[in-house]
């Protein structure tokens, strides 16, 4: 594997001297955002490398900022995986999309806006894929608050409400409770750990 990465690093010093990479450990990490595109479609071109597949796209969170992370294969020359990575703030989480060069890139792209909430720029079709349209937060995110599943919320009682659902009055009165403070219902850290 390392001379594979020091190959792909060599050759994509001498087609795209303008990007600047970095080894991490047995990946490379793309200064540059933007060069993710470009990057993409000389490995998938060159003949020396013909990554044609692109077999995952995961998200990670560092605290400070999100990454997206590649797995590459060739399967004309059953090689790799090459994994390539880009860092972004989590103020700013953009990505161009890989979806025009490796379809593969479609759902794997909405899961990791869907649960860290990385926008790829250009995606044809930026939806959530797992939770539903108007859920808050990204729950893969280190400072995402996780709901408690024991206290309702006032869009919980509407949409139970609205399918003919009968909601007993004490969970609706903390419903009201909690919109009425323009609060949510969050977990609270227990006082004790549980044993």
């Amino acid at each position: 594997m390392p001379l594979f990465m020091e190959e792909v690093q060599k050759e994509l010093h001498a087609g795209l001297p303008d990007v600047k990479l970095r080894r991490v450990l047995n990946s490379l990490l793309l200064e540059n955002p933007k060069d993710l595109p470009r990057v993409a479609l000389f490995l998938k071109q060159s003949p020396k490398f013909r990554l044609d597949y692109l077999s995952s796209v995961t998200g990670a969170d560092y605290l400070d900022s999100l990454e997206s992370v590649y797995h590459l294969y060739s399967m004309a020359l059953k090689r790799g995986p090459l994994t390539l990575r880009v860092r972004v703030p989590k103020n700013h989480p953009e990505i161009p999309s890989l979806v025009p060069i490796y379809r593969s890139a479609n759902l794997q792209e909405r899961e990791a806006f869907d649960t860290f909430g990385i926008i790829y720029k250009g995606h044809p079709d930026p939806r959530r894929l797992f939770m539903w349209e108007g859920f808050e937060g990204y729950p893969l995110r280190k400072d995402y608050q996780q709901e408690d599943v024991d206290v309702l919320e006032a869009a919980d009682i509407t949409w139970l409400a609205s399918r003919g659902i009968a909601i007993p009055e004490d969970m609706k009165a903390k419903a009201a409770e909690l919109a009425a403070a323009g609060k949510r219902a969050l977990v609270g850290k227990p006082e004790k750990p549980r044993n």
